[in-house]
């Protein structure tokens, strides 16, 4: 894992509160390496939306926002049915047993990181989707998965929602493989709407209580 990878997953399981300024010389000295790498890995995770701009070039773990939060769970769960239903024709035995084996690897490690649980569940996810065939659609829909992958941790740790997201993976699969493609569509339309309309409450609560 290098630098960027390794304070990726801090930043997803918390490590870093938000609103925490990250200076380099700090970060150099906590991971044991010098400030050009940490300088060329901060400005990656603040591209991609992981740290925000702060003072005049620094950078900070953002705040979490809610109506963020809403736009892209609003977002995915119009899409990601539609990519989905455009996969089933092309959906084989193998896809759906390597759909199944990804969530299998999730049931039998139940102590898997924020980071891992946010791997395997686009991976699952993604299986499916490329059997669309459709470039530009998965391409959208990939990126939106990149923008919640900071909240991911949250759903994981402070909502504990992995068991209940668990089943409705499995319940997802097992109507793709009978081929009821109307009822896995509203099955994973729910599925994001409940995870969205959860953590959009949490960070609602947790904006209140400050």
């Amino acid at each position: 894992m290098n630098l960027y990878e390794k304070i990726k997953a801090d930043l997803q399981r918390g490590r870093f509160p938000a609103g925490q300024a990250l200076k380099q010389a700090e970060v150099a000295e906590l991971y044991e390496v010098s400030r050009i790498p940490v300088r060329d890995a901060l400005q990656r995770l603040k591209n991609e939306g992981w740290l925000e701009p702060h003072g005049k070039r620094g950078v900070a773990v953002p705040q979490f926002d809610p109506l963020e939060v809403e736009d892209l769970y609003l977002m995915r769960m119009r899409l990601e049915p539609l990519l989905q239903t455009l996969a089933q024709k092309n959906l084989t035995n193998e896809t759906l047993g390597r759909a199944r084996d990804i969530l299998d690897t999730m049931e039998e490690n139940p102590n898997l990181s924020a980071e891992q649980i946010g791997c395997l569940n686009w991976q699952f996810h993604a299986t499916i989707y490329l059997a669309a065939r459709r470039p530009t659609l998965f391409a959208t829909v990939e990126q939106l998965h990149r923008q919640c992958e900071r909240y991911i941790g949250y759903q994981s740790r402070s909502l504990h929602y992995q068991s209940t997201s668990q089943k409705e993976h499995y319940a997802i699969l097992e109507a793709l493989q009978h081929k009821r493609e109307e009822e896995a569509a509203t099955l994973l339309a729910a599925h994001i709407e409940t995870a969205g309309k959860k953590l959009v409450a949490f960070f609602h609560s947790a904006q209140n209580s400050s």
